[in-house]
C-alpha cells in the first residue's frame, strides 16, 4: 500500500458514513438516532401501544365525536359547533358547572398540593420509624374507599349527628341542621373534604423526593450564604425536586377537575339548587343518563383544555422555583 492509498482511504470512509449531525439532514439524523436505539423503541412498544388505544385514541374520538349528535345506537350525524354553541349559549347549568369547577379547582388543587408538599416536609425531618407511622397516618384517607363516609356520619341532618349533637348541647343551635342539604354548607364542606383526602400518591412522592435530595448541597448552600431552613427549601430542596413537582401537580390538576363521585355520594345528584354540579357531573349526567354522547363529548373536551391550560400554568410556574 503507497502513501496516497492510505491518505485517500480514511477520506472516502468518512464520505461514505457522516457520523456528525451537520453532516445529516433532520429526517435522516432521526431515522439514524431511531436505529441506533432500535431496542429501546421495541421495549417500550407494548406500553405506546396500549397508551395510544386506551388514552390517545379516546381523546381523539372524543373531539371527532364533539362535532356530532351521537346516541351511540345511529351513526353520528356532523353538526359541526352546534354542541359548543348551545353549552356556551343555551346551557344555564353547564355554566353554573364551569363557575363551580373553577372555584373548586383554584382552591383544592394549589391547596392539596401546598398540603402535599408541606406535610412530606415535616414529615422529612422526622426519625425512620416514626416518618413510616406519619405516613400512613397522613396517606390512609386516599386508600381508604369509603373514608369519606365518616363526614356523613359526622354531619347527620338529626340530633344524632356528632356535629349537630355537640352544637346543640353547647346551645349554639336550637333545631339541627341539614348541612349537606342547604347549599350555603355544601360548598364549604366538600372543599375541606378534599383537602382532607387530597394527601395521596403525591404525597408520597414528595416524601420519596426529600429523601433523594443530596445532603452535601446543604453544606455548599450554608457556605454559599443560605441563613435558615426556608431558603434551603426554595434555594436547594425544591429545585432538586422538580420532577417530582411535576408529578404533584399534574395529579393535583386531575383530582381537583375529576372531584365528582364523593360529592354526588355525599349530596346526591343533582346537588340542591346546583350549588356542587360541576362539569363531571354535567358530562355523567349527559353521557352516562341521557346518552348524548355527542353533547357528553363535547363537555369532555372542555374539561380536557381547561386542564391543558391549568398544566401550562403549573408548569411555568414551577419554572421559578429557586429563582
Amino acid at each position: 500500500m503507497n502513501e496516497n492509498e492510505a491518505a485517500v482511504r480514511p477520506a472516502s470512509r468518512k464520505e461514505k458514513r457522516p457520523t456528525a449531525r451537520k453532516d445529516m439532514t433532520k429526517i435522516g439524523w432521526t431515522l439514524h438516532e431511531m436505529r441506533r436505539g432500535k431496542m429501546g423503541y421495541f421495549l417500550v412498544a407494548p406500553f405506546m401501544i396500549l397508551f395510544f388505544i386506551f388514552t390517545v385514541l379516546p381523546v381523539l374520538l372524543s373531539i371527532f365525536f364533539s362535532f356530532t349528535i351521537f346516541n351511540m345506537l345511529e351513526p353520528p350525524e356532523w353538526i359541526f359547533l352546534d354542541n359548543y354553541i348551545s353549552l356556551f349559549l343555551d346551557d344555564d347549568i353547564f355554566l353554573i358547572a364551569v363557575k363551580n369547577t373553577l372555584i373548586f379547582a383554584s382552591i383544592t388543587g394549589p391547596g392539596s398540593y401546598l398540603l402535599s408538599l408541606l406535610f412530606a416536609w415535616f414529615i422529612n425531618e422526622l426519625t425512620p420509624k416514626l416518618r413510616s407511622v406519619m405516613t400512613l397516618f397522613f396517606y390512609a384517607p386516599s386508600i381508604s374507599g369509603g373514608a369519606y363516609m365518616i363526614w356523613q356520619l359526622m354531619f347527620t341532618t338529626d340530633q344524632h349527628g356528632i356535629v349537630n349533637g355537640l352544637l346543640m348541647k353547647a346551645g349554639v343551635i336550637s333545631q339541627p341542621i341539614a348541612f349537606f342539604q342547604n347549599p350555603d354548607y355544601i360548598f364549604p364542606l366538600i372543599i375541606v373534604i378534599a383537602l382532607w383526602t387530597s394527601l395521596g400518591t403525591s404525597f408520597l412522592v414528595f416524601i420519596a423526593g426529600f429523601q433523594t435530595v443530596n445532603r452535601d448541597l446543604y453544606e455548599a448552600a450554608a457556605i454559599d450564604g443560605i441563613r435558615n431552613r426556608w431558603q434551603e427549601l426554595w434555594y436547594v430542596t425544591l429545585p432538586m425536586m422538580k420532577p417530582q413537582m411535576m408529578f404533584g401537580a399534574i395529579m393535583a390538576i386531575t383530582g381537583s377537575f375529576g372531584f365528582g363521585g364523593i360529592i354526588t355520594a355525599l349530596v346526591g345528584f343533582p346537588s340542591p339548587d346546583y350549588c356542587a354540579h360541576t362539569i363531571m357531573h354535567h358530562l355523567s349526567d349527559y353521557g352516562g343518563t341521557r346518552m348524548e354522547m355527542g353533547y357528553a363529548s363535547a363537555i369532555a373536551v372542555i374539561l380536557f383544555f381547561m386542564m391543558i391550560g391549568a398544566n401550562l400554568l403549573v408548569r411555568k410556574l414551577l419554572d421559578k422555583v429557586g429563582k
